[in-house]
């Protein structure tokens, strides 16, 4: 078990604060001020880069198992001025399942992101919902006939089922959108890898029944995750 000091708690609470709420770096240099705490807002850009990556990975031990029936879409992000895709999956009960940012929108990008939500799950899905655009169709197709999913994999097209999906979309863009963009490619995989689980954590999407919790407050639950 690692016990967290006092400054590394600093840094965890500034990466949460960034990461949940609608906050600039500068916002949280004068919040941390008004606590006696003197720092640049790159300081704590830094931060959230190098250690997001941690915190989701700590995190991720303790995440209920999804469904097997996913609902995939691809939304948009703004990066260096530009439009990129994020492609996202959720199951049936709406717990995120995945998440990829991509340049490109085609065969490829979708096979890239169903190879990665497969890993991450362990599994592959039964049933996956996709929206009407093609490329995302011929991916699941092709990945059918490569046996990376399986032949009796279920493959539907309905908008009415998606909205699930899409609704998920919107409490990513309540985030994203203050950000007014991204100026690199990596930086904004990681914050939105963050956000993704700061979403996920408020969600409930964590099964912390195992570890030994003092106190209910957000900084506590936080502390026995990282440390155990």
């Amino acid at each position: 078990m690692v016990v967290l000091d006092s400054c590394f708690r600093i840094i965890i609470l500034c990466i949460r604060w960034y990461l949940r709420f609608k906050l600039s770096f500068r916002d949280l240099v004068e919040m941390m001020a008004e606590r006696g705490l003197s720092m640049a807002h790159t300081t704590i850009m830094r931060w959230v880069r190098r250690y997001t990556p941690e915190c989701e990975r700590r995190w991720q031990r303790f995440a209920i198992p999804a469904g097997q029936s996913w609902k995939v879409d691809a939304t948009y992000i703004k990066v260096r001025g530009e439009w990129v895709y994020l492609y996202r999956a959720v199951d049936r009960s709406g717990q995120t399942l995945d998440f990829r940012l991509s340049r490109r929108r085609d065969v490829a990008a979708a096979k890239a992101f169903f190879s990665k939500a497969i890993k991450r799950q362990g599994s592959a899905p039964r049933t996956t919902t996709l929206d009407g655009y093609a490329a995302s169709h011929r991916a699941v197709h092709e990945m059918k006939e490569d046996g990376l999913l399986a032949a009796g994999t279920k493959l539907r097209s309905s908008k009415y089922l998606n909205n699930l999906i899409e609704q998920n979309h919107r409490g990513m863009k309540a985030r994203t959108g203050p950000t007014l963009g991204f100026e690199r490619f990596k930086t904004a995989s990681i914050t939105l890898a963050g956000i993704e689980l700061m979403r996920r954590v408020y969600e409930g999407q964590f099964n912390l029944r195992k570890l030994s919790i003092e106190g209910t407050t957000t900084p506590a639950i936080w502390n026995a995750v990282l440390e155990a």
